[in-house]
């Protein structure tokens, strides 16, 4: 017969005494099993379902559609976040990250603000084919481009162009409704007058809240134009804004935006955490980019073995999950700017060229891991997903 050698421990008997009364009298925490996760997946679910309520036309190419929850609720966001709306065109699945335009004070809808991109894949089909009672999937808010108090003052100056403005409509939005003390003077810069995106709504806000100003400035103004024209220069930003050392700046918009203003912005010598950036997809031409090697064309295609897979071609001037996509293979994405990192595939062979602005981990450059949505094959790839 075996001994019970716990029952010979010291205290093992008084032991016993409390669990028999904690059964009797504690808490049964088994009860609470999954409220954590649960708790988890209410703030920050993986997939939300959304259904369009309601289509806006904004300009002759920007158009507003509101999505509302399509089986529960909407999680909250921080003003200047996104989702990245998932869609299937033609059997092609694929993802874009929008900036939610509406405020985060409410969260009975959001707004995204949709602007027609030249040969753009899926603002095309969102523009022409969308109509109100679509339903998409989307991820839960996600970005990094958001006010933090602690960190970015009361005194804020956002730059923005073209669609750009749409993470700046949402904090503008919240500060104004919500009268938080806090300064911005928005910068907005447009080609011409009729591509202002929300004018009207930026116009009467600046007239109705003390703490916000509104300058636009259209580079190709027509005949009679009396306002600011040109380009958002370190000139003009410092003549509208006068004292830049004590403003923190926000820049959003199209990739020429962020080539020409952030030398303009340097020249301020400000410090690097007093500048925050939103990149907005891939470059319209990356082959342009002064680092792209000039003896790989850009009409180039390369092979990608992908491991356990198969094998695809790949353009050399498109990002890899571009090419991944149209073979109907689809991996995680967000951002779909190098940023967020969820679309990293490891690269066992070959070479690929990314732009500036990649934000690739220690431990990922270490260990051979490339973001798909800003990595172009400039040779034949072996990568495992």
């Amino acid at each position: 017969m075996r001994t019970d050698y716990k029952k010979e421990l010291e205290g093992y008997s008084e032991i016993q005494k409390e669990i028999a009364v904690c059964r009797k009298y504690g808490i049964d925490y088994t009860i609470g099993k999954g409220v954590v996760s649960r708790v988890i997946n209410r703030l920050h679910p993986p997939i939300l379902k959304l259904r369009v309520s309601e289509i806006k036309k904004e300009t002759a190419s920007a158009t507003t559609f509101r999505l509302v929850s399509e089986d529960s609720y909407l999680p909250p966001f921080q003003a200047g976040q996104y989702i990245s709306l998932c869609v299937d065109i033609e059997g092609i699945m694929t993802s874009r990250p929008y900036s939610i335009s509406s405020p985060p004070n409410q969260i009975g809808f959001y707004d995204i603000t949709v602007r027609r991109v030249e040969d753009g894949f899926v603002s095309t089909y969102l523009l022409d084919e969308v109509k109100a009672g679509a339903t998409f999937e989307a991820t839960s808010p996600s970005g990094q481009f958001y006010y933090n108090p602690l960190f970015h003052g009361k005194d804020l100056v956002f730059l923005a162009g073209g669609s750009g403005i749409t993470p700046f409509m949402s904090m503008i939005r919240e500060v104004t409704d919500r009268g938080l003390d806090r300064k911005i003077h928005l910068i907005y810069g447009s080609e011409s007058i009729d591509d202002v995106i929300f004018h009207e709504e930026l116009t009467n806000r600046a007239k109705n809240h003390a703490n916000f100003t509104y300058s636009l400035v259209i580079s190709n103004p027509d005949k009679g134009y009396s306002g600011l024209t040109g380009f958002i220069t370190a000139r003009l930003i410092k003549d509208v804004v006068a004292d830049t050392g004590s403003k923190t700046f926000y820049i959003c918009g199209p990739e020429a935006m962020y080539a020409f203003c952030l030398p303009e912005l340097e020249k301020f010598k400000l410090p690097e955490r007093k500048i925050r950036k939103e990149m907005f997809g891939p470059p319209k031409d990356v082959s342009i980019d002064p680092g792209w090697p000039k003896d790989v064309r850009p009409d180039a295609e390369f092979a990608v073995d992908i491991k356990g897979k198969k094998k695809i071609k790949a353009k050399a001037t498109e990002p890899l999950i571009t090419s991944l996509e149209r073979s109907g293979i689809i991996i995680p994405s967000s951002c779909r700017s190098g940023q967020c990192s969820l679309c990293r595939v490891k690269l066992l062979g070959g070479k690929v060229f990314q732009p500036k602005g990649v934000l690739l981990r220690k431990s990922d450059r270490q260990f051979g891991y490339i973001h798909a949505c800003m990595a172009y094959p400039i040779e034949d790839l072996e990568i495992l997903i």
